[in-house]
């Protein structure tokens, strides 16, 4: 993991943990990787790799490479034979929560969505073991980033343009058009999604154009000078966390200058379970009878057959979360599954860049448009800042029929007393690790380091100001001592003896009235 960014850090870090615990997937449909792109598709299709990862093909060198699409990170890699590679003799390597990226950079042809940039920069990596099975399982064979060009490690190595993400040269192609890319995520074993999975480089999914009249969402600077660091993070609405129970799920902000109730939100497409701050996912979870939080694994685990609802807003839009999406149902223990919100731990911000990471699971709840804007440099007349804009895509009346379809075979028993939530009062809370507090304490050290820094150096002075008058005080205590007594006569004090000499020498003074007597 870089230390000063921790954009790579943000792909990846739940594909291995659907594989890690012993978790056994819920029946599906057999996953196909013919990822070309299909007929009346805007765009290009998106494979949903078991609604843990999510892929598109790109053309490098002439040959097909199924990629994850990842907007928490910047850099292409890929692993197999590249026909026709130049190899820049340098190399680069990307640490990611899970897995490490590391090879040689490499130029070529690459090609996606039907435009073409010559002398692409990647890492050819040649060993992806590190990585989670469900890479190689789902037959991926590589990852493709969407976000910004100062988060990107190939760029830093290259030097040139020729290290400019992807999207950004294909931006630099055509300078009319606008900076922006949209995706859409669809739902395994959603009976009744029809959503297929697309993504699109500076156009529409068809029917879905009203999008863009959503809120624009402006994306969070980050808080300090590196904008290596700077994310597709966005900030909530105010009191914008709503609650299996209809209430107000309230969480202080850890970024600094963000208050009233907001919460900064990083939208990321390699996250399978959403991060949040354990104060919301032991709100989320912590009153469904029967829960528990695992200490090893890290997660909430719930019944699969317990529905809980919640809902995000953003720019006064609700964005309503599937209950599917809330309580994952792709792998399971028993009759327990993983809440798809867990506490952030791993992914926590120790610089305060952001409060949570809102993944697959909330994304596929939206049509989600990403403008790159003055990002992209020597491009469009596409210059404004960056922004997000949400359409919401879940209706939850049509989610609750889901809900019963899937997971409780058609019987609605959702409004059953073992269903009902606890009261706020027997709410259980998951255990912090002492890794998370020295996490919290380094973090807190690391945000406020100017105000502690300020805070130091006032205490500097003020000593050195105390010290310096306690100095002059000695020095004048010490010249008054050299006098031997006070210079200053009190008042009080009779005169001190005057010796006075006649003006001449052996000389009476004469009495004047002498001669009045």
């Amino acid at each position: 993991m870089r230390q000063l960014s921790l954009i790579p850090s943000l792909a990846f870090i739940h594909l291995a943990t659907a594989v890690i615990i012993p978790f056994r997937g819920f029946p599906r449909d057999t996953i196909h990787h013919d990822l070309s792109k299909r007929g009346g598709v805007t765009g290009v299709s998106i494979e949903n790799g078991g609604n843990v990862l999510y892929a598109a093909n790109i053309t490098l060198g002439g040959t097909s490479f199924g990629v994850v699409l990842d907007t928490g990170s910047s850099d292409l890699w890929v692993a197999g034979d590249v026909p026709g590679t130049q190899d820049t003799g340098k190399s680069a390597s990307i640490a990611y929560a899970v897995g490490e990226a590391k090879g040689n950079v490499n130029l070529a042809t690459l090609t996606f969505d039907n435009s073409t940039v010559d002398k692409q920069a990647y890492i050819l990596v040649e060993d992806t073991s590190s990585f989670s099975p469900a890479l190689k399982i789902n037959g991926f064979q590589g990852l493709m980033g969407l976000g910004f060009d100062t988060g990107s490690v190939v760029r830093g190595v290259v030097g040139n343009g020729a290290g400019d993400t992807p999207l950004s040269r294909i931006f630099q192609l055509n300078k009319t058009t606008q900076n922006f890319i949209s995706l859409q995520l669809d739902r395994q074993n959603d009976p009744t999604d029809s959503i297929t999975g697309q993504i699109t480089v500076s156009e529409f999914i068809s029917g879905y154009e009203s999008v863009a009249s959503q809120p624009k969402l402006s994306v969070k600077d980050v808080p300090f000078l590196d904008t290596s660091s700077q994310h597709w993070a966005v900030l909530t609405d105010k009191n914008g966390v709503i609650g299996p129970d209809g209430n107000v799920i309230s969480v202080e902000s850890i970024v600094p200058h963000v208050r009233g109730g907001q919460l900064v939100a990083v939208l990321d497409s390699g996250f399978t379970l959403s991060q949040v701050p354990r104060k919301m996912a032991d709100a989320i979870y912590g009153r469904v009878q029967g829960a528990n939080y695992s200490v090893e694994d890290g997660l909430w685990m719930v019944p699969c057959d317990q529905q809980l609802n919640i809902t995000f807003l953003f720019g006064g839009v609700k964005m309503f979360v599937h209950p599917l999406d809330v309580v994952s149902g792709d792998f399971h223990t028993g009759n327990f599954c993983p809440g798809a919100y867990q506490p952030i731990s791993t992914a926590f911000s120790l610089l305060g860049e952001y409060d949570m990471i809102l993944g697959m699971s909330f994304l596929r709840n939206v049509y989600a448009l990403f403008d790159y804007g003055n990002y992209i440099e020597a491009s469009s007349n596409d210059r404004g800042d960056p922004y997000i804009q949400l359409l919401p895509l879940t209706d939850p009346t049509t989610a609750h029929t889901d809900f019963v379809s899937v997971r409780l075979n058609g019987t609605d028993t959702t409004g059953s007393a073992s269903k009902a939530l606890l009261p706020a009062s027997q709410e259980s809370h998951s255990p912090v690790s002492a890794k998370e507090k020295k996490q919290h304490v380094v973090g807190a050290v690391t945000r406020n380091w100017p105000y502690i820094l300020a805070g130091c150096i006032l205490f500097v002075l003020s000593v050195a100001g105390c010290c310096i008058y306690a100095c002059c005080c000695r020095k004048r205590r010490k010249s008054a001592r050299a006098f031997g007594q006070n210079p200053y006569q009190s008042i009080q004090e009779p005169p001190p003896p005057m010796h006075l000499k006649p003006m001449n020498s052996g000389a009476q003074y004469a009495d004047p009235y002498h001669s009045r007597g």
